[in-house]
């Protein structure tokens, strides 16, 4: 097995292990907050991704598939299924990454792209129905 599968097999099995034992007792969230990066302008902006809802930064689209938070009691940890996808001008997309992100652990599965990161900083509660305005608005 080639260096580069092994390590991508060992980082999978990590992840999924996380998943496993924070799922156990974690609590299923509505947002992910993320945290993007555009590495040209060395811009950064704090994204809340509603689950199932495409998120825009830049030209990728995030969609949040599930958020867990780990109880009080426990370490700290957040864990997002993320798909993202690299959309064209003529709307044409391209996935760049599926699976799952870890707030303790960013560069564990991270997105590669030589434009933008992004990466998980926490799960929460969706915004009072009176302020969706700011989760609907395209960033970047």
């Amino acid at each position: 097995m080639k260096p580069g599968l092994l390590f991508l097999a060992a980082g999978a099995a990590l992840g999924a292990s996380l998943a496993c034992g924070l799922g156990a007792a974690a609590a299923e969230r509505e947002v992910a907050v993320l945290q993007a990066l555009d590495k040209v302008v060395a811009r950064t902006s704090e994204l809340e991704a509603p689950l199932d809802r495409p998120v825009r930064f830049g030209t990728l689209r995030i969609i949040v598939r599930a958020c867990h938070a780990a109880p009080p009691e426990e370490p700290p940890e957040n864990a997002a299924f993320l798909e993202i996808d690299e959309v064209h001008h003529d709307e044409s997309a391209v996935r760049l990454y599926t699976g799952w992100m870890f707030s303790s652990t960013p560069g564990l599965a991270a997105l590669e792209h030589p434009v933008y990161d992004i990466w998980v900083l926490a799960c929460g509660e969706a915004a009072p129905a009176g302020d969706t305005a700011a989760s609907e608005k395209p960033a970047g």
